[in-house]
């Protein structure tokens, strides 16, 4: 049961980025009214870590069900997420700012008939992180802090392509979903989005790049066909070694592959790889670890 839970939260989390829309943007309601938020309530983890980085930490009162990080969010209430959110639970808290999905329609025009103000996020690729903490950080008056923390982002993420731009790039099948102990219900990441930019950064070839969609449901002789060099899948929570190992072995259906081959497959368990926030770059950098472990032997 725990480890359904668990795999149920990854996919939820992701499924909810493909599923948010293609660029950040402010309400109209939030547009108008300017003022700095003192009471601020999140429903996107990717947002609550974008603000505890740029030093709004005190400022948040509430996150969603799935936020993990940083370790203050443990102590905060919990209102919903994209498809729970708890309207009355929000409002009992008195918040002048809530950080909402676009695609939470119901939510917004309940908040705009409050009259609470909101900020409206949209996910799409990897430069619409830097691009949302900027925005983020403008609208709460942290524009100095914002950043910096942006440049740091792009620092971190030069270094990484500067490791492993005169390297290969391995084609690379990177797997959010699928079912347990199984090569069924697979779902990956096409070849547009925030995973297949982290991938592109790391070194590696989407093996899905010509599918211009964010997710697709591979079968087997789908990823049969296509050959990946290296597999490497996303799981919530940690996983035992027995279970880790029993997990990879599932592959083995797909001995012809080259990546089960050479034994190339990898589970990320960390969360860095899978929330847009002001961890992306460290979150690329282990995707980087795996497919060229080369550049990092040093």
């Amino acid at each position: 049961m725990i480890a359904v839970s668990r795999r149920l939260a990854i996919v939820a989390l992701v499924t909810a980025l493909f599923l948010a829309g293609a660029r950040p943007a402010v309400s109209v309601r939030a547009a108008a009214v300017q003022t700095r938020p003192s009471r601020i309530v999140s429903l996107i983890p990717a947002v609550t870590e974008m603000l505890f980085a740029i030093g709004a930490g005190p400022q948040v009162i509430a996150v969603s069900s799935f936020d993990l990080y940083p370790p203050q969010v443990k102590m905060l209430p919990r209102v919903g997420a994209l498809l729970d959110p708890d309207l009355e639970r929000i409002l009992s808290l008195r918040p002048d700012l809530v950080v909402v999905y676009h695609s939470q329609a119901d939510l917004r025009r309940q908040l705009e008939r409050a009259g609470v103000p909101m900020y409206i996020y949209k996910h799409a690729g990897l430069p619409d992180v830097l691009e949302t903490m900027q925005a983020v950080g403008a609208r709460i008056g942290r524009a100095p802090e914002t950043a910096a923390a942006v440049k740091k982002i792009q620092d971190h993420l030069a270094r990484i392509r500067a490791r492993v731009q005169s390297l290969g790039r391995p084609r690379t099948l990177l797997v959010f979903s699928r079912d347990a102990l199984a090569l069924r219900g697979i779902y990956a990441s096409g070849g547009i989005g925030f995973l297949d930019d982290m991938l592109e950064v790391a070194g590696g070839e989407n093996v899905f790049d010509d599918l211009r969609r964010q997710a697709v449901q591979a079968t087997t002789e789908l990823i049969l066909a296509r050959r990946p060099d290296v597999i490497v899948e996303f799981r919530s929570g940690e996983l035992s070694d027995g279970l880790r190992s029993k997990e990879i072995a599932a592959w083995n259906a797909l001995a012809a592959v080259p990546a089960v081959k050479n034994r190339r497959i990898a589970i990320l368990t960390d969360q860095r790889t899978v929330v847009p926030g002001p961890r992306v770059a460290e979150g690329t950098e282990l995707i980087a670890r795996i497919v060229h472990p080369e550049a990092f032997a040093k």
